[in-house]
């Protein structure tokens, strides 16, 4: 049983739910034979610009960071790592692509675990990858392509 942590130190009114953090979650470790921890933190934009500044150099906010935990071989765990996520830049973001705010949410968390499970999107071979599974992983919860332009 995959585990979530929620943390909520946002003032957002428009959250989704623990059991849809948790849904999120299990969407990308469905076949992962081993049980996983996550911890989701949600937060405004005066700490994400903080971790943004502190962990990545840049100035700012963003909509997610990502902190896989690499234990050493002495320790066990099944932490996967910690998400932080900015709900004020999810709820622009969503806005300004026209996208239901939900969708976004579901998007984010599954593109996050992606980066807890060693995906990235630095070079253009590695963002088609983690694209299409995000796409494909989306769409067994009903979801549409997030990249595909809105008319």
């Amino acid at each position: 049983m995959n585990i979530v942590d929620i943390q909520i130190e946002s003032q957002s009114k428009q959250l989704p739910s623990t059991d849809q953090f948790q849904a999120w979650v299990d969407t990308v470790l469905v076949h992962d034979d081993e049980d996983s921890d996550v911890v989701i933190r949600i937060v405004d934009e005066a700490e994400m610009i903080q971790f943004n500044q502190q962990y990545r150099q840049k100035e700012g906010t963003t909509n997610i960071l990502s902190f896989p935990f690499d234990a050493p071989d002495e320790v066990e765990t099944t932490l996967l790592g910690d998400l932080l996520i900015c709900a004020p830049v999810i709820e622009n973001e969503a806005l300004l692509q026209n996208k239901k705010l939900a969708h976004h949410w579901s998007h984010i968390v599954i593109h996050g675990v992606l980066h807890l499970l060693g995906y990235d999107h630095i070079n253009d071979d590695e963002a088609k990858e983690m694209e299409a599974l995000e796409i494909k992983m989306l769409s067994t919860i009903g979801i549409a392509n997030p990249y595909q332009e809105k008319e």
